[in-house]
């Protein structure tokens, strides 16, 4: 035994064993039927027989559909020592599908039999059948449709039989007629047919569900006869046949030869080639005639005509639709109107030559096409040779100058058009003023102009291509009979960078007036190459450049300016822009001995082209320029020390050993305020008053001990005591001033004291001043330098010690409090210990 899977109830696992020998006729699968309706269920048993008991008494007997495994309604053992197993499978939902009875041996599933289940529908009616006697197979083709697919093998049989009474009885049974597999058509020969009696004709499909029947057909084969098209033929002109007028068509047909001895007609139609138009029937048409004229179509046009007949008067099926026969109308004489345009020139005095132009224009849809073109003088017939026979829409010809006309006439094989005289008229009319043109695009032109006065009857444009290759054989021109307009677009021949030649000529009623010319291009090119720089003169800081302009050239743009870049080694780069008259250029601010590129860019509307680059290095400076510019640059730093100096010796210094001193005939100390010492807070007079005077200086002086003077109070309370120390030096009064009384010159060695202010920092009493009511003037001179008396401090005795400053009895001085003195409420002395050496 060969193990092919396993089953488990819970894991729905399956291992599939081959039958071996002694078990293949254990298990059989009972049925009522293998074919039930898609959607039904069915009932099934399995009988196992006793000649497999050996496998158990408890076997456990399982069922499989498709792929699925279930167990049975109920297994049971028989009186005869078989068991059996049914059940009641699902409905049906596939159209096929495979029921397995199966054993369970140990852990797998053992196949005992199988059968197969369809599912599907009973078939329905077959509908639509005809039949058709084909006389070139001599039979009896019937067809039909077979209706919906009902999902099980179907059987198809069309069935007949002969009558004589319009069907009502059935005579004679014909041979079934069985299609091939998929066909739904089948044919019944010749030799079971009668082609004049009645027969019935049906279709059965039947499959194992049911049978359905079409509609029975009653016929007489003959009255279902379809013929062969006819073979369509263009009837070939001949002295005996005409050619066909414009718009008609001669054709013959040839019936199919079975049935040549069946009376019958046709019908016609067509259609043009060309175009969306529908066919048109033509009909009916009789046999006999075997030809026919087919008039009321387009001239020069081609057709497709096809054709078909029918058994007529008797009943019959149309044939099929013959192959297509094109056939082309004939076409009629060209309908147009000649528009034309002349140049002339005087060859001799009894010779013109004569360029003639013209231009046809269709009047009608289906005008004839035109093979060629006359050129005649007036009044000559056709045996007198033309002037131009062409296919080319321009002519050249000789006239004698009295000649002033000619006629133009288009043809093709069914004539001629309507003649077109051609007056060479006089120009005697107005010009055009203002001619002008804008390019629309790279292929198209406006043309624009003032219309003169009076206005024209129309206007002829004339272009081509200008000078220096001007070719009047390929010139274009188109005719405005609207003479009211200004303007009108070129769009034939039209290229871009090609320069036209453009004229406008007005019309008038009886003259020309005189031709207009104006150049221009549709689009203009970018310049093809720059003029070539060239080096004229360099030196050590410029360079001077030159160039030739280029000549102009045909489609390029005119020049609008030049642009000059130049880069030195440092890839710094530099431009300039000049007009595009300059021919030159210097270039400045050059480093000497360097290397420059330089470039000409020239640019016009159109675009812009460089040119190559050209490469120069300035001159190098000689050893005595050089020598000269190291002299100037040392001369310079000198004066820029010499002033440095200058101004640092000029200027106010802050010596501690002489101090700054200020000038008392400029010192603005009588508007000065004190600053009030956190310390101290003094109630003291306001120095705006206008009855104290300015103060002027303040010295200094030093302390010594000495004894008090006979002046001085020993009252600590009083206002005269003599202090200890002389605090500061107080020059009061406006130098400013002059005096009311003459005074000698003063010495500068004369001692001028004002007041003394005296006082010691660590006495505890308020300090005191010593006015004195002097005279004198502040200063005796104008010096710079200070005086002896002004830095009293600096000043030594002979032996070094400090001059002891008493005052003297013979001043006028008024000693008092140092508060008395506004000034000097904020005056301090710091570092008196240093004094004492002074």
């Amino acid at each position: 035994m060969v193990e092919l899977g396993t089953w488990s109830l819970t894991r729905a696992a399956l291992i599939i064993l081959l039958l071996p020998r002694s078990l293949e006729e254990c298990g059989h699968i009972s049925l009522p039927t293998s074919t039930v309706r898609l959607g039904d269920s069915i009932t099934a048993s399995c009988t196992i027989s006793p000649n497999c008991s050996h496998l158990g008494p408890e076997s456990q007997i399982l069922w499989k559909l498709g792929t699925q495994l279930q167990l049975g309604e109920r297994q049971l053992r028989l009186a005869d020592g078989s068991q059996e197993s049914t059940i009641t499978l699902p409905p049906l939902n596939r159209p096929r599908d495979l029921l397995s009875c199966c054993l369970r041996w140990g852990n797998s599933v053992q196949i005992l039999d199988q059968a197969e289940l369809w599912a599907g529908y009973p078939p329905a009616a077959p509908h639509n059948l005809s039949c058709l006697m084909n006389l070139t197979t001599n039979s009896l083709i019937c067809q039909w449709e077979p209706g919906p697919h009902n999902h099980l093998p179907t059987n198809f049989t069309l069935k007949s039989f002969k009558s004589r009474d319009n069907c009502q009885t059935q005579e004679d049974s014909i041979l079934d007629c069985v299609p091939k597999d998929g066909d739904s058509h089948c044919s019944i020969p010749r030799r079971y047919l009668q082609l004049y009696q009645h027969m019935g004709i049906w279709v059965q499909a039947e499959n194992a569900l049911g049978t359905g029947k079409s509609p029975q057909l009653c016929l007489v084969p003959m009255d279902v006869v379809k013929l062969e098209p006819p073979t369509l033929w263009a009837l070939a002109p001949s002295p005996e046949v005409a050619p066909p007028q414009p718009g008609c068509l001669l054709l013959r047909w040839e019936l199919w030869k079975p049935s040549l001895y069946i009376e019958q007609k046709c019908e016609l139609r067509h259609q043009p080639q060309l175009g969306e138009a529908s066919w048109a029937l033509v009909g009916p048409l009789l046999p006999e005639t075997l030809q026919y004229e087919l008039c009321g179509l387009l001239p020069s046009t081609a057709y497709a005509l096809q054709m078909r007949c029918v058994r007529w008067p008797l009943p019959g099926q149309w044939s099929d639709w013959s192959p297509s026969l094109i056939l082309t109308t004939a076409q009629q004489a060209p309908i147009v109107r000649l528009d034309t345009w002349w140049r002339q020139r005087q060859l001799d005095p009894r010779t013109a030559d004569v360029q003639l132009f013209w231009k046809p224009v269709p009047l009608d849809k289906y005008s004839g096409q035109i093979q060629g073109y006359l050129v005649r003088p007036p009044g000559q017939t056709g045996a007198v040779p033309a002037l131009c026979n062409t296919t080319e829409l321009s002519c050249t010809f000789h006239l004698p100058s009295e000649a002033r006309e000619v006629v133009l006439v288009a043809y093709n094989t069914a004539g001629t058009s309507h003649p077109t005289p051609v007056v060479f008229l006089e120009s005697r009319g107005p010009p055009l003023t203002r001619l002008h043109t804008t390019a629309r695009d790279p292929h198209s032109l406006w043309v624009g102009w003032e219309p003169p006065s009076p206005r024209p009857r129309g206007y002829v444009i004339a272009w081509g291509l200008g000078p220096p290759s001007p070719s009047s054989s390929n010139m274009t021109w188109k005719m405005e009979h609207n003479g009211n307009i200004s303007r009108t677009l070129l769009q034939e021949n039209i290229r871009p960078f090609q320069l036209y030649e453009i004229t406008v000529t007005p019309l008038y009623q009886d003259t020309v007036g005189p031709s207009q010319h104006i150049y221009a291009y549709s689009q203009e090119m970018a310049p093809s190459h720059t003029p070539e720089l060239h080096l004229k003169h360099i030196g050590k800081t410029w360079a001077q450049l030159e160039w030739e302009p280029q000549a102009p050239e045909l489609g390029k743009s005119p020049l609008t300016h030049y642009t000059i870049f130049w880069t030195n080694a440092q890839d710094q780069s530099f431009f300039t822009t000049l007009n595009a008259s300059s021919r030159g250029l210097v270039l400045h601010g050059l480093e000497p001995a360097s290397l420059y590129h330089v470039r000409l860019m020239a640019s016009s509307k159109a675009g812009a082209t460089n040119s190559t680059s050209l490469t120069l290095m300035t001159l190098a400076l000689e050893e005595s320029e050089l020598h000269i510019l190291l002299g100037l640059f040392g001369l310079l730093v000198l004066l820029i020390c010499l002033c440095g100096a200058s101004r640092f010796c000029c200027r106010p210094r802050k010596n501690p050993l002489w101090p700054s001193v200020p000038d008392p005939a400029h010192s603005s100390l009588g508007s000065w305020v004190p600053t009030i010492m956190v310390e101290e807070a003094f109630q003291l007079p306001s120095l705006r008053d206008p009855g104290m005077p300015p103060i002027t200086k303040i010295t200094v002086l030093e302390e010594e001990e000495k004894k008090p003077g006979p002046w001085e109070s020993n009252d600590s309370s009083g206002t005269c005591g003599l202090p200890t120390l002389v605090q500061a030096y107080v020059l009061q009064g406006d130098p400013r001033t002059p005096s009311t009384q003459p005074q000698p010159p003063s010495s500068t060695n004369d001692q001028v004291f004002y007041g003394q202010v005296l006082g010691s920092p660590t006495g505890p009493g308020p300090g005191h001043y010593l006015r004195c009511d002097s005279t004198q003037p502040l200063l005796g001179g104008l010096t710079p330098s200070p005086k002896f008396y002004e830095n009293v401090w600096f000043q030594n005795s002979p032996l070094g010690t400090p001059e002891p400053l008493v005052p003297n009895q013979e001043d006028d001085c008024v000693f008092g409090p140092l508060l008395d003195f506004p000034l000097l409420q904020g005056l301090q002395v710091h570092g008196v210990e240093g004094l004492g050496g002074i």
